[in-house]
């Protein structure tokens, strides 16, 4: 054990009574539900406006819940040291998916007939509709959302519960039990976060059809947290909790990962994109060629900007992730980039068939993203404010203390 593990108190990874982090809570939860009350609201009868940014904050913010899953299966899988002392913060993340398992049942329940029009109501002509109808249909689409949820929810708890138990009892089964789990929680969250996709996003569209498109999300989900988990992690700091914990070798694997599933990012997009180019299959080439046209294009050129070009030559260099502040602006490019692919991969699904097909934005998608967001980050804070933000009687906390680059 290294001078500085034993140098390191803990007594911060605990929020006090006077923190910001238990006025939290209450105060994301109000931001929430005004924001998501809000957006329905401004968009007056055209419900479909509405659903459609609701999709879009939400395939965003489920995101960050499924990526903290995944960072803390990939943690046990791998028997990770380094990464012990920022997993719980990913932990608090992953606990939102019973909440966001249930803000998929108002899509599910309520904008079924607005996001999927095409193939709730399919058109007795439309054969390339006709033959995905064992697939998509109502009643299987609604089991397949509650299976996913079921399967996150139960995970996460499992994982989160019996990491907080650690917290009590110290006993190294329970690491040895999370560890045993983790292997078949992959599977089941490659799984699912594979369907999930196609049923919400690649389904809007039922003619068109990518093998790689799971692939694609999983990139940008395991990009988001990894930014999510730097700024979070920073945010800790600057409230006190954690000050001397997280160190700067743990904010550059972060910087790391979020650099490296970026280009993963790209290059499953790419691959993507390029495969059904080359392919020239009119039932393929349709996706991309409406989002290449009537404004659409300049949208697809900031995210090549945002999503790629910028991050790829700002964040190569390990000064750029040893650094909060450039890290920081990093991450957050990387976010917003996030953002505009989960739009650009769902809106021009509803301009498609309008009378006016372009590129347009509406206030509902700022007020969805800021509802969503708030009632995540509710629960988030929660969890904050309620138990200390490290895993404090884990076996490779003090390896995760003593980490370091080389």
């Amino acid at each position: 054990m290294s001078a500085h593990a034993n140098a390191v108190d803990l007594s911060d990874a605990q929020a006090p009574a006077n923190s910001i982090w238990k006025k939290l809570p209450l105060i994301f939860a109000v931001i929430g539900v005004a924001g998501v009350a809000l957006a329905f609201v401004t968009v007056g009868t055209d419900t479909k406006q509405f659903w459609y940014s609701y999709l879009t904050a939400y395939m965003f913010w489920l995101s960050v819940g499924l990526g903290g899953l995944f960072f803390v299966l990939i943690h046990h899988a791998t028997r990770a040291g380094w990464s012990t002392v920022v997993r719980r913060v990913a932990e608090n993340y992953m606990i939102t998916l019973p909440l966001l398992g249930l803000l998929a049942l108002p899509i599910v329940f309520g904008g079924m007939d607005d996001l999927y029009h095409v193939w709730v109501h399919p058109a007795a002509t439309d054969l390339f509709v006709q033959a995905k109808t064992g697939f998509l249909n109502t009643d299987f689409f609604t089991v397949r959302v509650i299976a996913y949820a079921v399967i996150w929810t139960a995970l996460g708890l499992y994982l989160y519960l019996a990491s907080r138990k650690q917290d009590v009892t110290g006993d190294p089964k329970l690491a040895h039990g999370m560890r045993r789990v983790a292997p078949f929680g992959l599977i089941l969250f490659a799984l699912t976060i594979t369907f999930a996709a196609v049923d919400f996003m690649m389904s809007l569209d039922p003619h068109w059809y990518s093998t790689i498109f799971g692939v694609v999300y999983f990139g940008g989900t395991f990009m988001a947290i990894a930014s999510v988990l730097a700024l979070t992690g920073m945010a800790l700091q600057r409230t006190g909790l954690l000050k001397n914990a997280i160190t700067t070798e743990h904010y550059h694997d972060l910087g790391k990962l979020a650099f490296a599933f970026m280009v993963f990012w790209a290059y499953v997009a790419f691959s993507q994109f390029m495969l059904i180019w080359y392919a020239n299959i009119p039932e393929e080439t349709i996706w991309f060629a409406y989002r290449a046209t009537n404004g659409w294009e300049i949208v697809a050129g900031v995210l090549t900007l945002l999503h790629f070009v910028v991050p790829f030559f700002f964040m190569m260099s390990r000064h750029i992730k040893r650094r909060n502040l450039t890290l920081a602006i990093g991450a957050v490019i990387l976010l917003v980039a996030h953002y505009i692919d989960m739009f650009w991969i769902i809106q021009p699904a509803m301009r498609q068939h309008d009378a006016d097909p372009h590129f347009s934005m509406h206030i509902a998608d700022l007020l969805t993203f800021i509802g969503i967001g708030g009632l995540v980050l509710a629960v988030f804070s929660w969890r904050v404010s309620a138990a200390p933000v490290a895993p404090m009687k884990d076996p490779r906390l003090m390896e995760s203390l003593d980490f370091e680059n080389f």
